[in-house]
């Protein structure tokens, strides 16, 4: 990393991908880099996962509902568990707030916390609050279970397994295209009233995102337990290199195989003629589908499955993450730097 150096000694956070990033701050720890730490002994093994959100970086207030983003910050750390193969149990909040916000934008908070906990069976069982000078900050800590022989980790995939994914990809950053959009025309003119009919999914994905425990269930129903798995938080891109990574491979995805809702496409088109919506679904994030990898005999058990699409497959080791065009060129996937919405 020593071309990274600026002369005075210091490196922009922003010119690392996450996945090196994270492999620098973690070097020499033990930390396995997977969505959540595995803990405990016996046949039940516990999962514990913590995620941030800050505003003005992960949330917007001019557009963000406050039950919204309640809602949001438990729904994605219920993802990790998920794209462990486990199932959520408790949940702990602390929520740093600025004297901009009163107690009833707090009892709206809590609600969509709550409501969140309530779909998914969570207990909240605790938590903290404190103030800040600006804004608001969250901090979700939840802890969940897996049995011993169902855990399901980034570090498992082998050469030629399957490649699949739930879901659709990009409609989540597509939501806050739309959005990011009507800010800006709204901050020109202030009596402007937003159009955003046609757009309630795109919105939904981005503003109130739901974890994937279905397609746990789903899984568990038929056997079937992945050989690798992750969640797409930062993109297709971002979770393909993590899985490969881990397990010392290298992927082969097809472009034409990629679910892209035609939403998304929409926005796409309407927003650039250069914005190719294959681009929202490799680098756009926010989508929260599990992506994971089986083996080839599990075939006919995930093939037929509502909400999965099989997208490629696992390459030999020291082969790169690439995706076929439906041209037939191969395009070497890379990630992102470390930037948020």
């Amino acid at each position: 990393m020593e071309q990274l150096q600026y002369q005075e000694g210091r490196t922009e956070i922003s010119h690392y991908g996450k996945v090196a990033l994270i492999d620098r701050l973690t070097e020499g720890s033990g930390c396995q880099g997977d969505d959540c730490a595995v803990i405990g002994e016996g046949s039940k093994k516990t999962l514990v996962t913590t995620q941030t959100l800050v505003e003005g970086v992960d949330f917007d207030m001019m557009y963000t509902p406050l039950k919204h983003l309640g809602y949001k910050a438990v729904a994605i750390a219920i993802s990790n568990i998920a794209a462990m193969n486990g199932s959520p149990r408790q949940v702990l909040v602390s929520v740093a707030v600025s004297n901009r916000y009163s107690v009833e934008a707090m009892d709206e908070l809590y609600a969509g916390i709550r409501l969140c906990c309530e779909r998914y069976d969570v207990s909240l069982v605790g938590g903290d609050t404190a103030s800040t000078r600006a804004g608001m900050v969250i901090t979700v800590t939840l802890v969940g279970e897996v049995d011993e022989t169902k855990v399901t980790r980034r570090s498992g995939a082998s050469h030629n397994d399957l490649i699949c994914v739930s879901g659709d990809l990009g409609s989540a950053y597509a939501g806050l295209l739309v959005l990011e959009r009507e800010k800006v025309t709204y901050q020109a003119n202030p009596n402007f009233q937003p159009d955003l009919d046609g757009f309630d999914y795109v919105l939904e994905r981005f503003l109130k995102p739901e974890p994937r425990m279905d397609i746990v269930k789903k899984l568990a129903e038929r056997e079937v337990v992945p050989t690798s798995m992750t969640d797409v938080s930062e993109g297709l891109a971002d979770s393909l290199l993590h899985l490969c990574k881990a397990s010392g491979s290298g992927c082969e995805v097809y472009e034409e195989r990629l679910p892209i809702d035609y939403q998304c496409s929409r926005v796409c088109s309407e927003m650039s003629k250069n914005m190719l919506p294959v681009s929202c679904a490799l680098n756009g994030g926010k989508d929260y589908e599990l992506l994971f990898t089986v083996s080839q005999k599990d075939y006919e058990r995930i093939k037929e499955m509502e909400g999965i699409h099989i997208i490629g497959y696992v390459t030999e080791p020291g082969m790169p993450a690439v995706m076929v065009t439906p041209q037939n060129t191969t395009i070497e996937l890379k990630a992102q730097g470390f930037t948020r919405e």
